[in-house]
């Protein structure tokens, strides 16, 4: 897909989280947490500087632990290079979150800029841009809302053990990926989710998918017979397949944004969890540690998240500081939910916060 038409299309999922006009679904009408003008302003801005310190010092992180692999390669022994490629994947799990946030649009203040990377870390990761741009954005509007968001859906069964199995190496998630991929360049979409965001009646929105998907197949294949034909045996290891291993650490933070809280309400505070994290973690997760404030505000860009928070933090729940609290607090709601299956958690506001407008959403 082009440029242009990835502009008329609007990908600025921070704008497309505001309205819908390719479907019949329900408005929510959802709390956000009050902001006065100036700061709401302010909070808005988008910076191709502070973009720049973002993007690029992630891709330097890439390209720091991809070099390592070579060098470990070259001068250590062999459990050195399995180490410096398993971080080198743990660092790319990540990828996910610049594709995210560039898809909104936000990180830097050139729109080109934002449209190039996204298709940058989409390539890298494997996460079809076209098709997200699509999906998040009715995330965004209709969040844990099923039919309309059926890209969180609740109760989602998320236990450390799959921390384990899925975030040492991850075979299944790399067969369905490539076969995923294979499919949708052949343009076949299957299950209500795709069929409803791509119908069959409509093949223009079809082909975003389509483009980027078959893009994905003919690059990947190209690095793979370049490292053939060159014997660079650990090329495709830190650039087309670390998306599949390593992700532990990415596991258990994204997991942690939406497990154990409250579907079908109007306010963000209860369906989405902020948590806080240290200044590094922060960093290679782009800020979405602070997840209620970037559904509340999806237009605010990530380096200013942790700014945001501090704005509205009296108006907020309950935060936990890292992940052994967080998943103290999952554990114990999942526990709930398997003896008694109707169980959901409604966080507890504090006495400074506007109470909650309710736990059926406004139509």
């Amino acid at each position: 897909m082009p440029f242009s038409t990835l502009a008329r299309k609007r990908v600025n999922l921070g704008k497309n989280c505001m309205a819908d006009t390719n479907t019949t679904s329900r408005p929510v009408t959802w709390y956000r947490s009050p902001l006065t003008s100036a700061d709401f302003k302010e909070l808005h801005k988008r910076s191709d500087w502070r973009g720049g310190v973002q993007t690029f010092g992630y891709l330097a992180v890439l390209l720091l632990t991809g070099v390592s692999v070579f060098y470990a390669a070259k001068h250590l022994a062999w459990p050195f290079v399995v180490l410096a490629l398993f971080v080198n994947a743990m660092a790319y799990s990540f990828i996910p979150n610049g594709m995210h946030e560039l898809g909104h649009g936000t990180v830097f203040k050139t729109k080109f800029l934002n449209e190039f990377f996204t298709r940058i870390f989409g390539f890298l990761g494997w996460n079809n841009y076209a098709y997200f741009a699509e999906s998040h954005s009715r995330h965004h509007r209709y969040t844990l809302h099923p039919p309309d968001d059926l890209e969180v859906v609740l109760p989602t069964r998320a236990v450390l053990k799959q921390c384990v199995t899925q975030g040492i190496v991850n075979w299944p998630r790399m067969k369905w990926t490539i076969l995923y991929t294979i499919r949708i360049a052949r343009g076949k979409y299957e299950g209500e989710w795709e069929n409803t965001m791509f119908p069959a009646s409509d093949p223009e929105r079809r082909r975003g998918p389509m483009i980027a998907a078959r893009g994905f197949l003919v690059g990947h294949s190209l690095i793979i017979a370049v490292s053939i034909y060159f014997k660079l045996w650990l090329l495709p290891l830190v650039i087309t397949f670390p998306s599949f291993y390593g992700d532990w650490l990415f596991f258990l933070l994204n997991n942690a944004q939406h497990t154990g809280m409250t579907d079908n309400v109007s306010d963000f505070r209860l369906c989405c969890r902020t948590i806080l994290l240290d200044p590094v973690t922060e960093f290679m997760y782009w800020h979405m540690n602070y997840h209620t404030e970037h559904h509340m505000y999806a237009a605010v860009p990530c380096y200013n998240l942790g700014r945001l928070h501090r704005l509205i933090e009296h108006d907020m729940p309950h935060c936990p500081r890292g992940l052994i609290e967080t998943w103290k607090e999952i554990n114990a709601v999942q526990k709930r939910q398997k003896e008694d299956p109707t169980y959901k958690n409604i966080v507890a506001l504090p006495p400074t916060a506007n109470p909650s407008p309710g736990m059926v959403a406004t139509i």
